[in-house]
């Protein structure tokens, strides 16, 4: 950010929420590709389109157990006259060398174990004796306790079409056709696909470190016992878990002092590992709110190594409720965007709703950046909305019968209904009243 940047936008100005974040977006540098060895490009976005460089699968083989057979062998086979065929080996998953099955003749054959030339079916083994003489067998014994299973003969009493239980060369996917397109989120099916085709690296977008810090001089480590005036930090864990829970690669910092040395110095220490600097309290018009004192005048200052630390960050008012204080900005060496969230716990997350979580997956290259809206009818009136602001409430969201009940009150410091709530109910900046029954505008919250 430059210095004309209070000239552009007034301090008085209000934001919507949609200028917020467009803002935010258009001044991000998505980072450039990297390959990556396929378990650890699990979570991230697919780089490249690519194409099946050879067949699926990539040879006939056998989808049971059984016996490689010639059909015309079997047409008239019964269980009172069953079809009787000299076995000539075995066939295993990975064989190199296969017999060549003639008239009269069988090839004991494993799951997934190439079809051995001559042959053109598969008998599952629970339609022979399975070379024991007796009735249907349940199971081949194993090569170790019955070689001679390999050889002697076999009765097989069902008969077989050509083609029966054979998997066709390229009938998952032929040599050539698209495999997986660019923005392809890689997930353990997507990592399996890319194995079979033989691909032990992948061009992705890398997901992004996010570092997270609370601040405020009354917080104190969870498990720690509470002094006067003080309370467990929740902000870090919760943000951290939810950049977590959008894709990124994140990190708590324990929660910072209110002093803006000791805040300033927190910072340069994560520039190095940083993608995103996400804090959460100290933005509003108090006269402890170290965030803004500190970041607000940040390019005057230098950084620790007496370099010099560009950029700014802008502190604004957003017609919305809860997180009206919010703050933005480029600042380290490497312009690093910093989201400064509110410090009560509602208006930290839905913060981190509408504006981090869309940074987090445009960084990533994510196809889907924006949660998806829905209808629901509420099932009970919501009143003092307040006028001119866009006012998100907590409510549990069910999409099965199409409606959505208020979780909790207004107040952005209710974390236990934050924690029941499974959606953000919207009601627009000109509606102050909600009627019960009435539609409103939800966004369903959880992994996706």
């Amino acid at each position: 950010m430059n210095g004309t940047t209070d000239q552009a936008h007034p301090a008085d100005r209000v934001w919507s929420v949609a200028e917020h974040l467009d803002d935010i977006l258009a001044k991000l540098q998505p980072p450039a590709p990297v390959a990556r060895q396929l378990l650890d490009a699990q979570g991230c976005v697919l780089a490249e389109d690519l194409t099946v460089p050879l067949p699926l699968p990539p040879f006939d083989n056998s989808s049971m157990d059984g016996y490689a057979i010639r059909a015309a062998d079997v047409a008239a086979a019964t269980e009172g006259a069953p079809a009787t065929l000299t076995v000539i080996g075995d066939v295993a998953a990975g064989s190199g060398e296969l017999p060549t099955v003639g008239p009269g003749q069988a090839a004991r054959i494993m799951t997934g174990a190439p079809v051995p030339p001559g042959a053109d079916a598969v008998v599952p083994v629970e339609w022979t004796d399975g070379g024991t003489g007796q009735g249907p067998a349940a199971t081949m014994r194993a090569h170790s306790a019955a070689p001679q299973d390999a050889g002697g003969e076999v009765r097989v009493h069902r008969p077989a079409t050509a083609g029966a239980h054979i998997r066709r060369a390229g009938s998952d996917a032929r040599a050539g056709e698209p495999a997986l397109s660019a923005g392809t989120v890689l997930g353990p099916t997507q990592i399996g696909l890319l194995a079979a085709l033989g691909r032990d690296t992948v061009t992705v977008r890398r997901r992004p470190r996010v570092v997270v810090l609370s601040t405020g001089s009354e917080l104190v480590q969870p498990g720690e016992p509470l002094g006067p005036g003080q309370i467990h930090d929740s902000n870090s864990f919760q943000l951290t878990a939810a950049a977590r829970e959008a894709g990124a690669l994140a990190y708590r910092v324990g929660a910072v002092a209110d002093d803006a040395k000791t805040l300033r110095a927190a910072l340069e220490d994560q520039y190095a590992r940083a993608d995103v600097l996400v804090t959460s309290g100290g933005v509003s018009v108090g006269a402890y709110d170290v965030v803004k004192e500190t970041l607000a005048d940040l390019s005057t200052d230098t950084a620790s190594d007496g370099s010099s630390v560009t950029g700014r960050v802008e502190f604004r008012k957003l017609a919305m409720q809860p997180g009206k204080p919010q703050g933005f900005g480029l600042i380290g060496p490497d312009r690093i965007p910093l989201l400064a969230l509110p410090g009560n716990p509602v208006s930290s997350y839905v913060s981190f709703e509408l504006f981090v979580r869309p940074v987090i997956r445009t960084l990533m290259g994510h196809p889907e950046v924006h949660r998806r809206p829905a209808r629901a009818r509420v099932t009970a009136p919501l009143g003092s909305s307040p006028r001119g602001r866009r006012q998100f409430l907590r409510g549990a969201y069910d999409p099965v019968a199409g409606t959505v009940t208020p979780v909790g009150g207004s107040g952005s410091h209710l974390i236990k209904a934050m924690a029941h709530a499974d959606a953000l109910i919207v009601i627009p900046e000109d509606t102050t009243e909600v009627p019960a029954d009435a539609t409103v505008d939800v966004l369903p919250l959880g992994p996706c």
